[in-house]
């Protein structure tokens, strides 16, 4: 009788071979404060993509019979006359000058009583969802009788939350296309200047070193000042994406050079320049996804970086302007009132606290991002 000799590997547990994504997925998900960035952010961008529903109002809806400025959030009251439970309405306000304060005075008018309505349509304030598809309906609104500011008035009476909620799509979207043209623009010609070397590299890192030279703010401000103030918002739009990227590419280039000087030494791309492949192809199929893993960290560090670049020329108004809002130029309202904005108008503060919050979910990401990817902090 024989006894089977045991093996040994036979024996041992078997491990599921895993991809370097499945990897990066497992350890960022092991990280509370990117999980925490990706909540933030799932919640910001879901807003500015049902912006139009969430909002009771339009961009710039105002009333041109009532017009209420900074009035304070209204009031909702969940309770009939006789204090019983009931759906949530909302009274008419009323506007006038304390003659002792000198200051407007908001008070209720109990006589007019408004209902919210929930998921019903308002013509007055249309909208197209994904761009092209035209509706009318929101998730609450009130009669024309009454004015429902969750988040107060600005200086024209306009509702602040709606226009707070509008302004996401801008101020979210903004930073997004920025990186994605400053990183081809900065993995083109950083690439350039990696494999071919000589001339081409001494002017494209030449160019590198001026724009870094020059403070980024002023230099926005002085490419912003070359086109008119008055020119069309959409256009406008374009013009600061293309500044902010013109601005950004360049210390991506200087990275994506220095990596590739090293990798276009390997013996595959030696193999591929023997067999004959272009220039380009090299490039493209076997230098540049070397540097895959500092791209990706880098488009998640610098969005957040491009948001605030958004936000603050908008604050000093030469960025985005009427009648379209970003959160900088909601933001730039707390400038009017002074010390006012602090101690009776905080509501126009709010918009300060979105870019917080995207900056923070951005940067908490990005930080999860490069955790990940680094094998020396994997848990």
């Amino acid at each position: 009788m024989t006894i089977a000799a045991k093996n040994p590997e036979s024996m041992a547990p078997k491990t599921e071979s895993q991809s370097q994504a499945q990897v990066v997925w497992k350890q960022f998900k092991r990280n509370p404060l990117a999980r925490a960035g990706m909540l933030i952010l799932f919640i910001l961008y879901a807003i500015a993509l049902f912006a139009g529903f969430l909002s009771p109002y339009g961009l710039s809806e105002y009333s041109t019979t009532d017009r209420i400025s900074w009035a304070p959030p209204t009031k909702i009251h969940w309770k009939d006359d006789q204090g019983n439970l009931t759906s949530p309405y909302v009274y008419k306000v009323k506007r006038a000058i304390n003659m002792v304060t000198l200051r407007d005075d908001f008070t209720e008018d109990t006589s007019v009583k408004c209902p919210i309505q929930f998921f019903s349509s308002r013509p007055e304030a249309k909208y197209s969802f994904l761009g092209f598809i035209p509706s009318d309906f929101k998730l609450f609104t009130v009669s024309n009788d009454c004015k429902l500011f969750l988040w107060g008035s600005d200086n024209l009476g306009r509702d602040q939350y709606s226009r707070v909620i509008y302004g996401s799509q801008i101020s979210l979207t903004i930073g997004i296309f920025a990186t994605i043209l400053s990183v081809s623009l900065g993995m083109m010609f950083g690439g350039l200047a990696g494999y071919f070397g000589g001339w081409i590299d001494s002017v494209i890192m030449r160019l590198v070193e001026v724009l870094g030279a020059i403070p980024d703010l002023f230099l926005l401000i002085t490419l912003r000042a070359l086109f008119p103030i008055n020119i069309d918002p959409i256009l406008v739009f374009f013009i600061i994406i293309i500044i902010l990227s013109f601005v950004g590419w360049g210390g991506l280039a200087r990275v994506v050079r220095g990596q590739l000087l090293a990798a276009r030494e390997l013996e595959y791309v030696q193999a591929a320049n023997a067999l004959g492949a272009s220039s380009g192809r090299v490039i493209m199929k076997h230098l540049l996804p070397n540097t895959a893993t500092f791209v990706i960290i880098s488009i998640s560090l610098s969005i957040p970086g491009f948001i605030l670049a958004e936000s603050g020329l908008s604050f000093i108004g030469i960025g985005v302007v009427e009648p379209y809002a970003s959160w900088g130029s909601l933001l730039a309202l707390a400038q009017d009132g002074g010390f006012e904005s602090i101690s009776n108008r905080t509501w126009v503060l709010i918009p300060g606290v979105f870019i917080f919050l995207a900056v923070l979910g951005w940067q908490f990401v990005g930080d999860g991002l490069r955790d990940a990817f680094d094998p020396r902090r994997r848990r």
